[in-house]
């Protein structure tokens, strides 16, 4: 039975979508026919069709090489680029899509190196067949609409099943990052790995470790802002793979004694993850990595107290360092990794604020420490709570909404969110008379310190004061 004769009415009427929203695709296949080349879309971009998720990106593969697909883009394409050209790729822009042109692909790995030996293939098979899952190894021929399913991916897109083409054992050999690549399309897609894949992945997991941590990273994001992260994580977890690319999530697993002192971390931290996405606008990375990493400090803290009890002081503190140790490792940007350690680190602060005794300039200094994470600050800590005691959840809330509401008053009447002392740093130096240097920042955060307690003052009674701190410093105040 032919690939085309298996395709039911719906997936044609997808694959009939497909070239209607994307007439470009057939015009570059008519371009590459008329050279006497081949030219198919595969991969994401036939899965993603019969998923009915199209999005603006569309990868093909083809016989021509790199120099022959650019020469036949040439007055075609609106932009082009040539940074994965070492691997066979040309990127082409045209109608506010992204194409991938990658020549048929035969790759040879040393399975000892992070990247393979680039070598062309000699038909569509030689591609399809190295490929990661058997979802992503059908194509569609252009112009002419010819399906092509040699590893009868389109059973398992039916059955929402993640199969390699070969054994699971060489293809993760090949390339370690599928392994990585299976728990994403799990977040992704909502599918299943099969069995093989699932007990190669834990044989082979240490095999990770030949990856960079920046092809980690962009994985393990992907994984995150997926519509099942939790699923995909588990994953990671229960195969091992978390244990060489995220230790610190599989160590909330910890041993719970028999009077059950302390919720189970682990189940807790992605119970978090999912409320937390539920409060989302849209997806949010730093959001869900701060709910995700937000106890990680947790079994480094924890202490069995007298009397039977489990404390974990100060894990916020601890979690923020383990989260800057551990995003810096993974290679993620500097200002991400602090909005995420921020989150951490002030996840447990509300819990100060009780029935509402916090004193307004506690909750000036909430708003100044949480900056511009304030809502997400917000959502996390509203995520927070995964209680099985309804009186108590109804009162958490009850206390946050609170918050929410004096802070609100409160930045109607003082704008809250641009806290600042009432003097600068330059009218400090021009009413001490001094040098810009370590006195001025001193002074400033005294400043900044007397608006958080007393909100706005009399710019008489600012100065004043500044000259009452200089005197007690030892600094000659100007005569005014």
């Amino acid at each position: 039975m032919s690939a085309d004769s298996r395709l039911t009415a719906a997936q044609r009427r997808a694959i009939t979508e497909l070239f209607r929203v994307f007439p470009v695709a057939d015009d570059l296949g008519h371009r590459f026919v008329a050279a006497g080349h081949q030219l198919y879309l595969v991969g994401g971009s036939v899965r993603d069709a019969f998923l009915g998720r199209l999005g603006n990106d569309l990868d093909f593969t083809t016989d021509a090489t790199p120099q022959q697909v650019l020469a036949l883009a040439e007055g075609w394409a609106e932009a082009t680029w040539t940074t994965g050209i070492e691997f066979g790729t040309v990127g082409l822009a045209r109608a506010g899509l992204q194409l991938e042109v990658t020549t048929f692909r035969a790759d040879r790995y040393d399975r000892a190196s992070r990247n393979p030996a680039v070598t062309y293939g000699e038909s569509l098979t030689d591609d399809l067949v190295r490929r990661d899952f058997t979802v992503n190894a059908m194509a569609l021929s252009v112009p002419g609409h010819e399906f092509v399913d040699p590893f009868d991916g389109l059973a398992d897109i039916a059955s929402q099943t993640l199969r390699t083409p070969g054994t699971p054992e060489d293809s993760f050999a090949d390339d370690p990052l599928r392994m990585l690549r299976a728990a994403r399309f799990v977040a992704q897609l909502g599918f299943t790995a099969d069995r093989p894949a699932i007990e190669a992945i834990t044989a082979m997991a240490e095999q990770i470790t030949r990856i960079t941590a920046e092809r980690v990273q962009a994985e393990l994001s992907k994984l995150l802002l997926g519509a099942h992260p939790r699923a995909g994580l588990q994953l990671l977890v229960s195969t091992g793979l978390a244990d060489h690319i995220l230790p610190e999530l599989p160590a909330l697993r910890m041993e719970i004694d028999e009077h059950h002192q302390h919720k189970d971390v682990y189940a807790h931290s992605l119970t978090v993850l999912e409320q937390a996405i539920g409060l989302e606008e849209e997806p949010d990375l730093v959001l869900r990595m701060a709910a995700l990493l937000h106890d990680i400090g947790k079994p480094a803290t924890r202490r069995h107290e007298p009397g039977g009890g489990v404390s974990f002081h100060h894990h916020e503190v601890v979690g923020a360092k383990m989260v800057r140790k551990r995003l810096r490792a993974l290679r993620y940007p500097k200002a991400f990794t602090e909005d995420v350690a921020k989150l951490v680190f002030l996840h447990l602060r509300f819990h100060g604020y009780g029935r509402g005794e916090w004193t307004d300039s506690a909750v000036r200094r909430y708003v100044a420490d949480a900056g511009s994470m304030l809502p997400r600050l917000h959502k996390l800590v509203r995520s927070d709570s995964t209680t099985r005691n309804k009186r108590r959840a109804a009162m958490l809330a009850a206390s946050y909404d609170a918050l929410e509401e004096r802070i609100d008053a409160l930045s109607k009447q003082e704008e809250l969110n641009a806290i600042r002392p009432d003097l600068d740093g330059n009218e400090i130096m021009r009413l001490l008379g001094i040098p810009a240097g370590p006195l001025v920042g001193q002074a400033y955060r005294h400043l900044l310190a007397l608006r958080m307690e007393h909100g706005p003052q009399d710019r008489e009674d600012v100065v004043a004061e500044l000259f009452r701190w200089a005197t007690e410093k030892g600094i000659e105040v100007p005569q005014q």
